[in-house]
């Protein structure tokens, strides 16, 4: 199977989705599978994308079989066929899934993201699916190298081809070098303070010596 582009994989990750979060609506309408693929929470990076666009998607993985259209309906309607295709268990397609849709993620990240698809018992069965779709062929996931800062591996998909570890490397040291807009303030804040403090005590001190009056018997005791 060929590496699927970004937009094929945001829209085989919602029809997952959607199978499990919104049944009754499932096979998914050209509107509802955009809104899906548009959405802003639970989605790295968020898109914005057209039906054309979704369209073409669609009709790229018609031709991998990863997608079918049914016939029952007047509005087209669409469903995925991922785990036949790839030949993967519920579990695994749910982690694909999430990986798919939120971005690289740590085993403990995976099974509170995929709670909705799939209730795993503990950290170390989704380990073991991850483990497992690691030592396909070809294999469907990789595990990244830990960046600074970090306790545990992120795991990260491959059906869009491989992944660039260095690219992902580099972004998580960015991320965590990077301080935030609040943490920054606040440095500025009390950066602020402090000199304004130094003007003070330099104020106090040379009206005292102006005053003769010696600031030792204002020191406090040790």
């Amino acid at each position: 199977m060929r590496p699927l582009t970004p937009i094929e994989a945001r829209v085989l990750g919602v029809l997952v989705e959607k199978q499990h979060t919104v049944p009754d609506t499932y096979p998914l309408s050209l509107n509802s599978l955009t809104s899906g693929c548009n959405q802003k929470t639970a989605r790295a990076p968020v898109m914005s994308v057209t039906e054309a666009e979704v369209l073409t998607a669609i009709d790229g993985m018609k031709r991998l079989s990863l997608v079918l259209e049914g016939s029952s309906s007047r509005v087209p309607r669409f469903e995925h066929n991922l785990n036949r295709v790839l030949g993967v268990p519920s579990q695994s397609a749910a982690l694909l899934t999430v990986l798919i849709l939120r971005g690289p993620q740590t085993a403990a990240e995976l099974r509170l993201n995929t709670s909705r698809l799939h209730d795993f018992a503990d950290i170390s069965s989704v380990e073991v699916f991850l483990d497992e779709l690691a030592a396909n062929e070809p294999p469907r996931v990789v595990k990244l190298p830990r960046t600074p800062g970090e306790r545990e591996n992120r795991w990260a998909h491959l059906l869009c081809g491989e992944v660039s570890v260095s690219e992902e490397f580099s972004r998580g040291v960015a991320e965590d070098s990077v301080p935030s807009a609040e943490v920054e303030a606040l440095a500025a804040e009390v950066k602020r303070q402090g000199e304004e403090l130094g003007r003070l005590q330099t104020l106090v001190e040379h009206m005292a010596a102006e005053l003769g009056i010696s600031l030792d018997k204002f020191a406090p005791e040790p």
